[in-house]
């Protein structure tokens, strides 16, 4: 079917579930571990999804803003702080799109220091992943042979076996009989704390500004003009629309969300070409909050903590693996500085550090030797 510029068939739907590989974990970590309600969290994402593809009439990720996300599954935030740190990141994101401030902060960022916290990041899911993969050694093991040979699986992608597989394990063990029945329920409508919005951002939320910078905004806006010639969206778009759906999600029980360069890519890998694969995945979610988030608060209280862990660990390895492109010295020493600090402190102090190190070590480069032999 298609209306207008919008398309709704299967092509479309493949195409939604593009960037699922990051989604489904992080999604899970969030209900599972932070203890986030399923009503306000697939809602507020559904109507972002639904907004988003209308406004552009393109295929535009949303996604959890990842670096918000690990800390926020490794240190056990609890939903008040999720909320908090989702209301913090919207006024910034209006603040930056109202200043145009985006490019400046992008270009005094050097990309070292991005990979360091990404870096950071995935050590920290994999410390995480590692705890929830020895609950069961060797369902453990199995999920990470899954992760290893169908990761990038277009047919049987590694995220969408390990669901299947979870459930399986679940039906086995009859835990479905705990599980709550359908029923109607409506997101939670809470007030933030500007005390918790204020220390989320110090612990995670000044160093996601970078990543989402970079990543969701610039990356995001390029790869948009490279898919469709003529079709501009603009830094400052990007940067309203962070804004705006991070404000709404705060109050209704959302999560932290953003664009992405790297889910923009898989939706359009798997066929998204219009709008309608927002919209589609918009109206999916919705109607699970509404009707089935009972359902799956008791499902994923009883999924296998052995598959979540190999399915955090996918996003883990996926972020270390960035480090890959680093190689001079001058890059080196700017990743491993933000990497120390970032584990050893947070990563607000690591970003700092490691921008830091970097102008550092291009001084040092660019002394003269003035040693004298003799």
């Amino acid at each position: 079917m298609k209306i207008k510029s919008f398309e709704f068939n299967l092509r479309e739907l493949a195409g939604s579930t593009g960037d699922f590989g990051t989604l489904l974990p992080l999604a899970m970590g969030y209900i599972y571990v932070c203890g986030l309600n399923p009503a306000g969290f697939l809602v507020m994402m559904g109507l972002a999804n639904i907004v988003t593809g209308l406004v552009y009439r393109l295929p535009m990720p949303i996604e959890p803003m990842k670096v918000l996300a690990v800390a926020a599954i490794a240190q056990h935030w609890t939903p008040s702080m999720v909320q908090a740190s989702a209301f913090g990141m919207g006024v910034a994101w209006i603040i930056f799109a109202v200043t145009g401030i985006v490019g400046w902060i992008a270009k005094i960022t050097p990309p070292s220091v991005i990979r360091g916290i990404q870096a950071a990041l995935g050590i920290m899911l994999a410390i995480e992943a590692a705890k929830f993969l020895l609950t069961g050694w060797l369902l453990g093991i199995i999920s990470i042979l899954v992760v290893i040979v169908l990761r990038n699986n277009r047919y049987a992608p590694a995220g969408v076996v390990l669901m299947a597989l979870g459930m399986a394990v679940i039906y086995v063990k009859g835990g479905f009989q705990d599980i709550a029945a359908p029923a109607f329920s409506i997101p939670p409508v809470n007030s933030v704390s500007l005390d918790e919005a204020w220390d989320t951002m110090v612990i995670a939320g000044f160093a996601q500004i970078p990543l989402t910078i970079t990543n969701a905004t610039i990356a995001t806006a390029a790869l948009i003009a490279a898919y469709w010639p003529g079709r501009q969206v603009t830094v400052r778009n990007l940067s309203w629309n962070q804004g705006i759906m991070n404000m709404a999600a705060a109050f209704f029980g959302g999560m932290p969300m953003c664009h992405g360069a790297g889910g923009l890519a898989g939706q359009y890998y798997f066929g998204a070409r219009t709008g309608g694969a927002n919209i589609v995945e918009g109206l999916l979610e919705i109607s699970l909050g509404l009707f089935l988030s009972a359902s799956i608060a008791g499902l994923f209280s009883v999924f296998p903590a052995a598959v979540i862990g190999a399915m955090m660990l996918m996003v883990g390895i996926e972020l270390v693996m960035f480090t890959v492109e680093t190689k001079t010295r001058v890059d080196v020493i700017p990743l491993a500085v933000t990497v120390i600090v970032s584990l050893s402190t947070n990563m607000a102090l690591g970003f700092l550090a490691g921008i830091a190190a970097h102008r550092l070590v291009l001084k040092r480069s660019a002394e003269p030797d003035i040693s004298v032999r003799r």
